[in-house]
């Protein structure tokens, strides 16, 4: 059967993001998902700072490994230490040029200075044996502030903090990329620098995920001693350093991948307003997320850690049978919707809650996806899912329901080309939308997926382009997008 027809317009919403540019400065609406409690009244400055130091509360006993039953039980508890990989071997030493070193002598905020009018002036790129060109925005703009990068960006880290919610990365489960950021970020001898004076951003290395495991309190249901733990640590950072108050927070930067993240970080009126924030929850509609300062940060699920691009892959266009095809479970307000019109009504579309085990011993979701032309990623309590990313692993095209969603990279990576974004009210004429899609552009749709897999990919050893590295670059070009260069 055939499933795609002559073109039609493909829906998008008003608010739809896939054409953000990273000067938007969209007026913001927040809804109060969490109810707003004052919290200056209850808590001083630095009331947890001790508890910065030694954070109190459990710890799950999945993520710390004791020592005495490492060997017993190595085949069924996937570490989270670090010595779950050996760490990168430093680059190979070179003579650097007369223009390193040029760079390399100037003061961090003349460097980004001298790197932004190097990007505003970027030498046009027409082919790249490195990156393909249809993927991007611009790829003269992104080759050149990638290469300076490369060159000039040092990030301090701060050792305060304990374990497990400093410096202890969560490596496996929908909220990885927040641990692995961290992992290859603390291993990195290219980026770090041990010398805060020479530092062009400032990591605050937390955990959102340990935070949450260690301080939420399920009975109390608020997220209040969350965001007053982070406060304090801000505010101890800024009495024992000057680096923070010497930009009000502007080159300092979190990355946070659990669905809180963006309310963690609402007590701390700089936290929240100059700091960027490289976010999963990258949602315009809140008031807290920007476009063009903070960063969206894909929501990878890692299953196994020791092969994190383990059945990374798919079948030919020939052999996907499927339309469309989506499983999970039931939360947020777009699944019971897409459920309610498409659940059972229509062949092509395979659209389920939690695929039955009867489908399953046939088909395994992984096998689903595989199979299919379009993998349907509605959001679930929060905009981003990681079915975004795992239907680029299976070169399935992914087609995005989520209103305010900012998609990862969206700073310089093209989703058009590579994704469908249809409007939560236009989920009933789904199946028109995607029969609506040309052939010739589906296959370069579905080529465009294969091209940009690498950008998503998690290296032990982080390889030029991947996703640590892209990671890095948005938070890098967001903030020279702060920078304002003299007239």
């Amino acid at each position: 059967m055939s499933f795609l027809f002559p073109p039609a317009t493909v829906s998008s919403h008003n608010a739809s993001v896939a054409m953000v540019q990273v000067n938007d400065t969209n007026p913001l609406v927040r809804p109060q998902q969490f109810s707003s409690v004052s919290v200056s009244s209850l808590v001083s400055l630095n009331s947890t700072t001790g508890l910065i130091q030694s954070p109190p509360g459990r710890v799950d006993k999945k993520e710390v490994l004791p020592s005495s039953s490492r060997r017993k039980r190595r085949k069924r508890v996937r570490k989270e230490t670090f010595d779950e990989f050996k760490v990168a071997p430093p680059p190979p030493k070179t003579v650097p040029s007369k223009w390193q070193k040029y760079v390399w002598s100037l003061p961090p905020h003349e460097a980004l200075l001298y790197a932004k009018k190097e990007i505003n002036h970027a030498p046009v790129v027409t082919d790249d044996p490195d990156l393909y060109a249809a993927l991007f925005r611009n790829i003269s703009i992104f080759k050149r502030s990638y290469e300076l990068m490369e060159n000039i960006l040092k990030v301090y880290i701060y050792k305060d903090g304990k374990r497990p919610i400093f410096h202890q990365p969560h490596l496996f489960g929908i909220y990885a990329s927040e641990g692995w950021f961290m992992k290859l970020m603390e291993e990195s001898r290219q980026f770090v620098t041990k010398d805060p004076s020479k530092a062009h951003l400032f990591y605050l290395p937390y955990s959102a995920r340990q935070m949450e495991a260690t301080l939420y309190v399920p009975s109390l249901h608020s997220l209040q001693p969350l965001s007053i733990f982070l406060r304090d640590y801000v505010n101890m950072i800024a009495a024992k350093y000057p680096f923070w108050n010497h930009t009000r927070g502007s080159d300092h930067f979190l990355v946070a991948c659990h669905d809180w993240g963006p309310y963690t970080v609402t007590a701390h009126e700089e936290l929240s307003k100059n700091t960027i924030k490289a976010l999963c929850n990258a949602d315009l509609s809140e008031g807290i997320f920007v476009a063009g300062r903070d960063v969206s940060l894909p929501e990878t699920t890692i299953r196994n850690p020791r092969k994190p691009l383990r059945e990374v892959g798919g079948k030919r266009v020939s052999q996907r049978p499927i339309l469309a095809f989506f499983a999970g479970n039931m939360h947020g307000r777009v699944r019971p919707i897409l459920l309610k019109y498409w659940k059972g009504k229509d062949e092509d579309m395979r659209i389920y809650g939690p695929l039955p085990n009867r489908i399953s011993r046939k088909m395994s979701y992984i096998q689903h996806m595989k199979s299919s032309r379009f993998c349907i990623c509605p959001m679930g309590y929060e905009v981003n899912s990681p079915r975004i990313v795992e239907a680029i692993y299976y070169e399935c095209v992914p087609v995005i329901i989520a209103d305010n969603f900012v998609p990862p990279f969206n700073e310089v990576l093209d989703w058009s080309v590579f994704s469908v974004i249809v409007a939560e009210k236009d989920i009933p004429n789904l199946k028109d939308i995607l029969l609506a899609i040309p052939l010739r552009r589906y296959l370069s749709m579905q080529t465009n997926v294969k091209m940009v897999q690498k950008h998503f990919f998690w290296n032990p050893r982080p390889i030029r382009y991947d996703i640590f590295h892209m990671i890095l670059h948005s938070i890098w070009f967001n903030r020279l997008n702060q920078i304002q260069l003299p007239q």
